[in-house]
């Protein structure tokens, strides 16, 4: 992978979380809300579950 896909992939995912923040503040605090009721070994798994299925997209699309 050369170093300017990796920085494309990084300004894509920027330019996704910089919307969510831009369109729907109200959204993005709610959903902190949500996550700070949640208990430690939760919001772990749906950390690993959201990078599990990020990389299965990415390798899908590759």
């Amino acid at each position: 992978m050369t170093v300017n896909v990796i920085l494309i992939l990084i300004a894509g995912a920027l330019i996704i979380e910089g919307l969510a923040y831009a369109l729907a503040p109200s959204l993005v605090e709610r959903m902190l809300e949500a996550l700070a009721t949640m208990s430690l070994e939760t919001r772990r798994t749906l950390g690993l579950l959201t990078a599990v299925t990020g990389v299965t997209i990415l390798w899908i699309a590759l």
